[in-house]
Order: structure tokens, then sequence, then C-alpha cells
């Protein structure tokens, strides 16, 4: 058994919980992570074909954490090294070879080149479903960038081609945006679409309501929502 690192021990001995171990702590309870997995294991890297891939189960659980907290690719690789809890909660030890921003990024375009994100949410609803974890009568819509490298200095000399930039407040930024619809008494997501970060939010709100709602709560991104044709 390894030696444990000066970050771990303290980390051990620590005297409570933080908001985000409690989050990751839910989290881990909550998602059915082998029924996700044996979704994405088909298309998933093979041991023996070129470079040892990180097991499964690491990318994802990285993955998530990304979309919990909103992180680019170069953050969330910093946080990997930064933030113990988020280590744990990912399977990796500070001694480990953590994966790095072009891992993370490269698990990311194999679920879109395979459709896998919206199968993967499909997969949690019915869990939740299975477990009681039902909707009610009200979500709340929003939507949040995610944001990428604008730098062109890659292999191909140019910037990803599903990211676009945008103005929010006094600020120009590059990435994608995540709409999401959120029940309004459980507090979970039920609908994801993402998009470029130059689409307004208002165009996505139908893909975000289950059709059962008696109210729906947003920010003023979705003002006029109701004048729109497929909502009339």
């Amino acid at each position: 058994m390894s030696q444990l690192t000066f970050a771990e021990a303290e980390f051990s001995n620590k005297k409570r919980q933080t908001r985000r171990e409690k989050f990751l702590s839910k989290m881990d309870a909550l998602i059915p992570w082998k029924k996700l997995e044996n979704r994405i294991r088909p298309v998933y890297p093979k041991i023996g074909n070129g470079r040892r891939p990180y097991p499964l189960s690491v990318m994802l659980r990285i993955h998530c954490m990304q979309l919990f907290y909103n992180l680019s690719d170069p953050a969330m690789e910093d946080a990997l090294y930064e933030i113990e809890s988020m280590r744990r909660f990912a399977g990796l030890r500070l001694s480990d070879s953590l994966p790095d921003e072009t891992t993370i990024l490269k698990f990311r375009h194999l679920l879109e080149k395979h459709s896998l994100g919206k199968k993967l949410f499909r997969e949690i609803e019915k869990h939740l479903a299975e477990h009681g974890l039902t909707l009610r009568e009200g979500t709340i819509v929003d939507a949040t960038i995610i944001a990428a490298p604008s730098s062109t200095k890659n292999r191909e000399g140019k910037r990803d081609p599903e990211m676009h930039q945008t103005k929010k407040g006094n600020e120009w930024q590059f990435g994608m945006k995540m709409h999401i619809g959120v029940d309004d008494g459980l507090g979970l997501i039920h609908s994801i679409e993402t998009t470029g970060a130059n689409e307004h939010d208002i165009t996505q709100t139908e893909k975000l309501l289950h059709g059962d709602e008696t109210r729906v709560w947003g920010d003023a991104g979705y003002l006029g929502v109701e004048k729109r044709p497929e909502h009339k």
C-alpha cells in the first residue's frame, strides 16, 4: 500500500465536511454509475490500442464534475491537482498520473461523437423515477456558459468549430452554453440542451419543459418567451 501524501493525510484528519464534499457524496449515491458506464463502454478505447486509457469510471466522474461546477477543460485539470475532494470523487490520488485538459476534452468529444449525452441523461431520469423521484408542476429554466480555450495554438491551428463567442455583461466569452430545466420542487435537473455560446437563452426554452408544468421560472433572458410561436 502506497504512503499517504500530506494533502491526503490532512484531508482525512479534518473535523468537518465542506458543502462540496456533501454534494459530491450525494451525487455519488444518486447517480447510477454502472448503467452509465455500460452505455459508454462499447465506444471507449480498449487497452492495447495505443496509449493506455484512463479507467472509464474516472473519466465519467470527471466529466460529471465539469457539468456540476461549470468548469472548462483547463479549469477541471487544475481542480484535480488542487482539490482533494474532487480527486477522491474521481477515484484518483495526487500521486497518480492525473488526466490533462486534452484528455478531458477528448472524452467530451467522444460522448458528443456518439450522441451519448442525452442517452446518459435519460438513463439518470429513468433511475430517479424508479426510486420515486418524479417531476412536479414547476420548472426553473436557466443557461450557463461553459468556457473553452480560445487559442489557435494547436495542431490544426484553429479554434474548436463547435465553440462560439458571446458578450456577457462587458466581457466577451468563448465556449458553449448549457441550457437546463430544473424541477422547482425537487431541485433536480430534468432537461439539458447544449449550443454554441452565441445562442440566445430563449430559443431553447421549449426543449427544457416536460409539458406538465403549471408554472415556469426564468430570468430576464426569457422575457417574451410566451410570444414565441412554439409556446402559444
